[in-house]
């Protein structure tokens, strides 16, 4: 999931270099939400704008770092159950 995969991310170096599929799926999306800075090939043949072989990570943006730090002071929706 995505945001499983921003929590992952919180402590990384930038820029972060991702290969994975799941990964890029994942960055793509948390780009879409404006959480994460990524920069992404150009079609020179290393990938297009749709299934990138590669994606750099550049910073998780104030609105990421929002979105983690609400997510730390809200109890899990598992908890208590």
């Amino acid at each position: 999931m995505p945001m499983d995969y921003l929590r992952k991310i919180e402590k990384a170096e930038f820029p972060l270099r991702v290969e994975a599929f799941n990964d890029i799926n994942n960055v793509l999306v948390l780009q879409a939400a404006g959480l994460i800075e990524v920069e992404l090939p150009t079609a020179n043949g290393e990938g297009s704008a749709q299934s990138p072989q590669v994606a750099v990570v550049l910073r998780i943006t104030p609105v990421g770092r929002a979105t983690l730090e609400r997510q730390k002071d809200s109890p899990s929706p598992m908890e208590g159950h």
